[in-house]
């Protein structure tokens, strides 16, 4: 192994941490459901992405790589998926985002 993959798979696992941490700080500072959901949908997707692929990297090729890149993967294409049906069903549930339309543009006029 050379110093160069180590160097890069713990680069991407420190990158994927990061998003991690700024979603987990999402949760807390934004207002509503929406905000919080998009929030980390986001970064977590990318985050648990950067961390795998940092765990690839550092594997190299071999058949459990090529397993990591699979669930890469269908991280991609479920994560926000899930998470655009729940915020759908939350809508059509009756939750109100926490800025509706009528109060921005209130607040454009001023």
């Amino acid at each position: 192994m050379t110093e160069i993959q180590i160097t890069l798979s713990i680069l991407f696992v420190i990158i994927g941490i990061v998003f991690m941490l700024v979603g987990s700080i999402g949760i807390i500072r934004l207002p509503d459901f929406y905000s919080r959901t998009h929030s980390t949908s986001k970064s977590d997707t990318l985050g648990i992405i950067f961390a795998i692929l940092g765990l690839v990297i550092y594997e190299g090729f071999t058949q459990s790589s090529f397993k990591l890149l699979l669930v890469v993967l269908f991280i991609a294409l479920s994560n926000p998926i899930g998470t655009h049906a729940l915020a759908r069903a939350a809508y059509k549930g009756g939750l109100n985002p926490f800025y509706s339309d009528d109060e921005l543009k209130e607040e454009d006029k001023q």
